[in-house]
């Protein structure tokens, strides 16, 4: 086995050479890159790192969006003992001085000049050096072009070919790759230190639970910089023969998906409620007997996924007709995403269990797990063949986890990060005697599944003292086609309501098929129509619902939440102290000065 994520790499490519270990899209057509290209790309990008004067422990940051040269600077970081620090290309030059300023990061990689750009607005004095992945107009002293180093790297390869083997040589598995900084919901982000080891072990504990294929092709959307993407669609991925495509942009995934024909992909729930909204509107466009077939053909799927989840055969007549039903439906949607997926994998957040059934009843099956940046990532993992929709499954092997205080998920293993860079109380806070506190709140199965019911800072106390986990109503609420986004308040407060971001492109859509006046977002609180369909989906989600988590009242939002405006991390994670500052006067005006109502 590995011990380093180097050692990873170059196993790979001696046991499972492929023609194809990368692939873009160059001027509208695909470009296979074999492995030897590959691992020629790291070992010269290396040698002309270590020339510049890199050293073992040195930051290096990558500032660049998914694209083939993001993994080939990280394992040339990575193979001599540096520590690559990954930023979102979407953080705003202030959020990114932060990160380089702690990390001190001595060489950023950028992407384009737009990424170059911002560097120029913050000039971070330990920058020595910046390599830009595309020719910017402008050069500076310190710049450094990606294909030059490249080609100064062949001719010091050339020289002596063994020489980026013998600075691997001297990595250890216990030495620190990454600083990854959290997104921080609350505070300043923390830089969470992932060792070789770290990763490689979890990568390890995941090949136990999912089989991938040599000859399997990978489609890369989700960005690099998190870790869910970088240990389960890259290093995972490769180190099991796996060929990976990137997408042009996560707007070209579901075209690049029938160019590619991938057979897995990593994908977080907003991507996989997208298709399923997506889909079902679709087919609400079709001609009256079509939409009766897709619905039809959908019940049949749904009646075989849930088969499945109960572990129970279906009956002769029943699967005669969830065959007929995969011939008629499941197969169509299947090829809109390339008509070879096996499966895909669900992280970073619940994935709600309607949308869930809704793969398996396709013919997708869909593993969900669960995990942290910290924990490099994954904890859990649903069992192919025994998946729960709305569970993350039994942990992973060699990880440990057990329910603390408060109901909090604690966990301990040989995948738990180092500590926080820099900022030794915020490890002691995290870590106690190896066990890492999530901040999850969660409860197990009598088979040993995990079930995530939520955050332990974003329960909302009401003011009567009820607990409400809001992320599972926000997620339902979300499943409708007409809802973007969700966020529940109550915290200290008589009732929970909902702020609603309206997906804008459908409710334009109904409003016009509907004959209704609504023009523009901002009518839309005084819009009886309107208000009346957004009420029909909050029913919906309160059917069930003890009175005090039932949504009293909601409003509706003129815009989208954003990163950029500080509402969501990067990661597309709401920042719910943020949200309740920039909109207190709505909230505000959902919250009439009057007695608290009677917990029920």
């Amino acid at each position: 086995m590995a011990g380093t994520l180097i050692d990873l790499f170059y196993q790979a490519v001696a046991r499972f050479p492929r023609p194809d270990l990368f692939q873009r899209k160059v001027r509208g057509a695909w470009e296979s890159i074999p492995s030897e290209r590959a691992l020629a790309d790291v070992e010269s990008l290396g040698l002309a790192l270590r020339e510049l004067g890199l050293k073992p422990g040195d930051r290096v940051a990558i500032l660049s969006e998914n694209r083939y040269e993001w993994p080939i600077s990280d394992l040339a970081i990575l193979g001599q003992g540096a520590i690559t620090v990954p930023i979102y290309p979407t953080l705003i030059a202030e959020q990114i001085r932060y990160m380089l300023e702690n990390a001190e990061a001595s060489i950023v990689i950028v992407s384009t000049p737009l990424q170059r750009e911002k560097l120029r607005a913050i000039a971070p004095a330990s920058v020595k050096t910046v390599v830009h992945m595309e020719p910017i107009p402008v050069e500076a002293p310190t710049d450094r072009a990606w294909g030059t180093l490249l080609a100064r790297g062949a001719e010091l390869r050339a020289q002596a070919p063994n020489a980026f083997r013998e600075l691997t040589a001297a990595v250890k598995p216990s030495d620190s790759a990454t600083i990854i900084y959290t997104s921080g919901t609350t505070g300043e982000p923390k830089g969470a230190m992932l060792s070789h080891s770290n990763i490689v072990s979890n990568c390890e504990s995941c090949w136990k639970r999912v089989s991938f294929q040599p000859g399997d092709r990978a489609l890369s959307f989700l960005p690099l910089c998190h870790i869910f993407e970088r240990m389960a669609g890259l290093y995972a991925m490769v180190g099991q023969g796996v060929g990976i495509a990137y997408a042009e942009n996560i707007e070209t995934v579901a075209a690049n998906a029938v160019e590619v024909q991938p057979n897995v992909l990593c994908g977080v729930p907003r991507f996989y409620e997208k298709v399923y909204a997506r889909v079902m509107e679709n087919a609400a466009k079709q001609p009256p007997l079509r939409r009766a077939i897709f619905h039809w053909g959908l019940a049949q799927g749904l009646l075989a996924a849930r088969a499945h989840f109960e572990r129970r055969k279906l009956g002769g007549l029943d699967a005669l007709k969830a065959r007929i039903a995969d011939a008629l439906v499941g197969k169509k949607v299947r090829e809109r995403v390339g008509g070879r997926l096996r499966f895909c994998i669900s992280g970073g957040a619940p994935l709600a269990p309607k949308v869930m059934e809704f793969f398996f009843a396709v013919g997708i099956a869909v593993i969900e797990g669960y995990g942290l940046t910290e924990t490099s990532p994954v904890i859990c993992l649903n069992v192919p063949g025994r998946e729960k929709p709305g569970s993350v499954g039994p942990a992973v092997d060699g990880v440990e986890v057990r329910i603390g205080e408060n109901g909090e998920i604690l966990t301990r293993s040989a995948s738990v990060m180092q500590g926080y860079f820099r900022n030794p109380a915020a490890t002691a806070a995290a870590i106690t005697d190896g066990w890492f506190h999530t901040g999850d709140v969660g409860r197990f199965d009598e088979e040993g599944a995990l079930w995530i019911t939520d955050r332990l800072k974003d329960l909302l106390v009401t003011a009567g003292g009820k607990k409400v986990a809001p992320q599972p109503l926000e997620a339902s609420l979300k499943t409708s086609k007409f809802v973007s986004e969700a966020v529940l308040i109550g915290d200290q407060r008589p009732y929970v309501v909902a702020l609603i971001v309206p997906n804008f492109a459908n409710l334009e859509a109904e409003a016009r098929a509907r004959g209704w006046a609504y023009t523009v977002p901002r009518d839309l609180e005084s819009n009886a129509e309107v208000r009346n369909l957004f009420q029909t989906e909050v029913d919906r989600v309160n059917q069930g619902l003890s009175r005090f988590e039932q949504i009293k009242k909601f409003a509706l939002l003129e815009r989208d939440l954003s990163p950029e405006a500080g509402e969501l991390t990067p990661t597309l994670k709401v920042r719910r102290r943020v949200v309740g500052e920039r909109f207190s006067s709505i909230i505000g005006n959902l919250y009439p000065a009057a007695p608290a109502e009677p917990a029920a």
